[in-house]
């Protein structure tokens, strides 16, 4: 029986496609146009098993500035699993974020074989669901005249990147100028002071989702929230919230959302200083 010829290399656009399309299969729910703006993070980021010329693994490894990167939409296709290629990928994804400190969020199944590999555990997120036909407004919703939310126009994509900073652990401009245009739509919180907050809302395979949610306060994010929703209607909305949000958490319950799934921040390395309270919603599970 001859060996398997095996090559590991970046995805091309069309193979990351291939490969979100497998997070869809495994009921991840991407966005219906997330490769794209995956790719413009880190076009050498995405890494793919290949055994005779077909894809059998795939990984993210994004690249972010000189110091931090994340490990997400790590896949062996069904076919090939318990033969050692998502091994070589993730080997692979290693080697491309050697000497930095490397994020991921792992699912509970999973933590265990990350800790093994120097991952050290941070904070929960959770999957909150629901579909709300009219959303009534926070208890502790500000005045219109506080808050104004709309929607965000290119040129302030310079503005929003420098908020943006303030809650993520690196510059991210390349991902940000993909990942704030059509399809998706982009909403903007501001007060006198400037910006409140941000929030991308993107349509998935089911229903849309909403990520970043960075916010000042809960105030912001709270309107923000309510723009998403009125936008969508009776759509279903999912976002990712860190465990720490429990205000925000129980406005979602309120509105008859369900937390779902959990997945556990985990990094090798120093974990990074952001201002985690104005984490209100991940940006993707795939890239942080």
């Amino acid at each position: 029986m001859s060996v398997p010829a095996t090559e590991i290399r970046p995805l091309s656009p069309a193979e990351i496609e291939t490969l979100v399309g497998w997070a869809g299969d495994e009921g991840w729910n991407p966005g219906l146009a997330d490769a794209s703006a995956f790719h413009a993070a880190d076009p050498e980021g995405f890494l793919g098993c290949f055994v005779n010329g077909v894809l059998a693994a795939g990984i993210s490894a994004v690249a972010y500035g000189e110091d931090f990167g994340f490990i997400g939409l790590y896949i062996c296709h069904p076919h090939y699993r318990g033969k050692g290629y998502g091994r070589q990928v993730w080997d692979a994804a290693m080697a491309h974020l050697e000497g930095r400190t490397i994020g991921l969020d792992g699912v509970p199944e999973q933590q265990a074989n990350y800790a093994s590999m120097g991952f050290k555990p941070t904070y929960q997120t959770f999957r909150w669901s629901g579909r709300v036909t009219m959303p009534s407004p926070s208890p502790t919703a500000p005045s219109a005249s506080t808050i104004k939310v709309r929607t965000a126009t290119p040129d302030l994509l310079p503005a929003i990147g420098a908020f943006d900073r303030r809650f993520f652990p690196a510059e991210r401009s390349s991902f940000l100028t993909e990942w704030l245009s059509v399809p998706r739509e982009t909403f903007l919180a501001t007060t006198a002071a400037g910006i409140a907050g941000y929030a991308v809302l993107r349509r998935c395979l089911v229903g849309h989702k909403l990520g970043p949610l960075f916010a000042i306060d809960s105030d912001a994010a709270d309107a923000l929230l309510d723009a998403c929703l009125q936008r969508i209607g009776a759509d279903e909305l999912q976002i990712d919230v860190p465990e720490a949000q429990a205000e925000f958490s129980n406005r979602l319950a309120r509105l008859g959302f369900t937390r779902g799934f959990a997945t556990r921040r985990m990094y090798r390395g120093l974990a990074p200083a952001v201002n985690q309270s104005g984490v209100y919603g991940v940006t993707t599970l795939e890239l942080g």
